[in-house]
């Protein structure tokens, strides 16, 4: 029997994605032409692709149809954006509790394809999924619900998450096993109800992200979600994290940040530095990233962005860029709008 590399998905589960799509009228065939994919792919049987041939296949999907999922849903739609504006509602939550009950409540705002419900049952935090109207695709519509809910937990508090269990309400459809093997945790069908179990202590956990955080996860957030988290959090990952959740733009000296994570300076000097980096180097990959994300609101001045980088004065802030960059902040300005030079 022939095995299938790691990080592929058969064509069949890949069919029964992309099902919706199909019904709203795309054609297989175009999706993968348009996605640099050969159609000849879906004259055999066993063939697969990777996970980033799928992200293209679904964002090319998502595009042509104007739905967020993909067809799926007999009735209403998810228009692109609303998960982004979900994420934003809730990235300044405190912790994961919050974060969850805001995207509960967000979405229940608009007339979406799936209801969500949210409880804490014998020290278990459980959320729950219900189209609203069944279709021939709900059980593919509650398999990317699990599968995003979780992945999208994951990347909040900046460490992988394991549910106790997920479980269905119905039989196990056909490739079942192509989203069993996504988790480390048992999925469970023909229960009483469409849920993911987690330990309650999940919901305490701090949200390692920020806004700044968020706008660089939207460009690709197809990507990371699918693709999850390939590595284990980095020293220099907590230290970015903690910065940027609780210090904003004004950096504590190398000794707080120690307190903090319970080290003293000697050792994260050496673990930062086993990593390739120190913590100069992530404040100022930090201040950049900040500069650049407030340089690409024209309505800001650079004065402006000056102050709110904590700079009293905006020459400081002038040389500090261009050390960084190598081009002055009205420079990188003009690349980020893509505005001639006057």
């Amino acid at each position: 029997m022939s095995m299938r590399p790691a990080n592929t998905l058969s064509l069949a589960y890949v069919q029964r994605l992309l099902a919706g799509a199909v019904r709203q009228g795309s054609s297989l065939a175009e999706l993968f032409s348009l996605s640099g994919l050969d159609p000849a792919l879906l004259e055999d049987a066993h063939a697969s692709i990777s996970s980033a041939q799928l992200i293209r296949l679904i964002q090319t999907a998502m595009q042509q149809i104007g739905d967020e999922f993909i067809g799926l849903a007999s009735t209403g739609r998810s228009k692109p954006g609303s998960f982004a504006m979900m994420a934003y509602a809730v990235i300044n939550c405190i912790n994961l509790e919050k974060a969850i009950r805001r995207s509960v409540a967000f979405y229940e705002l608009f007339e979406t394809p799936v209801q969500t419900r949210f409880e804490i049952v014998n020290n278990e935090g459980h959320v729950y999924f219900e189209v609203r109207r069944d279709s021939e695709f709900s059980v593919t519509v509650y398999e990317v619900m699990a599968f995003v809910s979780v992945r999208f937990w994951s990347w909040l508090v900046g460490r992988r998450l394991d549910p106790l269990v997920i479980e269905f309400a119905f039989d196990a459809p056909p490739s079942s096993q192509e989203f069993e093997k996504l988790f480390r945790c048992p999925v469970n069908y023909g229960m009483e109800a469409n849920v993911i179990r987690f330990p309650a202590a999940w919901l305490t956990l701090p949200l390692a992200q920020n806004t700044l955080s968020l706008s660089h996860f939207l460009k690709d957030s197809l990507a990371r979600i699918i693709g999850g988290q390939a590595r284990p959090e980095r020293l220099s990952d907590r230290v970015r994290s903690l910065l940027g959740r609780e210090y904003g733009n004004q950096f504590p000296e190398l000794t707080d940040i120690c307190q903090r994570l319970n080290l003293t300076p000697q050792t994260l000097r050496r673990r930062l530095k086993d990593e390739g980096t120190s913590y100069q180097i992530i404040k100022d990959k930090m201040r950049e990233e900040a500069a650049r994300f407030y340089l690409a609101k024209p309505t800001l001045s650079i004065d402006e962005i000056a102050l709110m980088m904590g700079y009293s004065e905006a020459s400081a802030f002038h040389r500090a860029f261009k050390q960084w960059t190598g081009m002055t902040p009205a420079a990188c300005r003009r690349q980020l709008l893509e505005t001639p030079e006057s």
